[in-house]
């Protein structure tokens, strides 16, 4: 307290009560040393902490929900230009000869390659090969 004892004083926060919960100990400022705005607010900033944390968790579930999705649309692609497929593929085309189809083979190796003969209309997958046997 002050000199003058009618006021009361708030305190530099030297005046604390300690108590001790199980093994963790605990400071809680008595009333001298909580002012009056700090009060006020106290129960506005839990609430604000609360709400940013719920918005962070909300955000979190947000992205992984995110990662799900894009993980099964990857998996997918992969299934739909696996290298089963083409091979699949290749053996359905007529016409192949043995040195392109075993380049085809190599070229399957490559992701690209594979959606990319996937992807051509099916009379034109063979001449697509056959330009990469000139090629190399």
């Amino acid at each position: 307290m002050s000199g003058d004892d009618d006021e009361p004083s708030y305190g530099s926060g030297d005046e604390v009560n300690h108590l001790t919960d199980g093994h963790n100990k605990r400071t809680i400022p008595t009333a001298a040393t909580t002012t009056p705005s700090s009060a006020a607010s106290g129960p506005t900033r839990k609430r604000s902490r609360k709400a940013c944390g719920d918005a962070i968790v909300e955000a979190m579930l947000e992205i992984a929900a995110a990662s799900k999705k894009r993980a099964a649309a990857l998996a997918n692609n992969g299934d739909r230009f696996s290298i089963s497929k083409c091979i699949r593929a290749l053996d359905d085309l007529q016409g192949v000869d043995q040195p392109t189809y075993f380049l085809a083979l190599d070229l399957f190796e490559n992701p690209s390659s594979r959606e990319i003969f996937i992807s051509l209309k099916y009379e034109k997958r063979l001449k697509w090969l056959q330009g990469k046997c000139r090629a190399l």
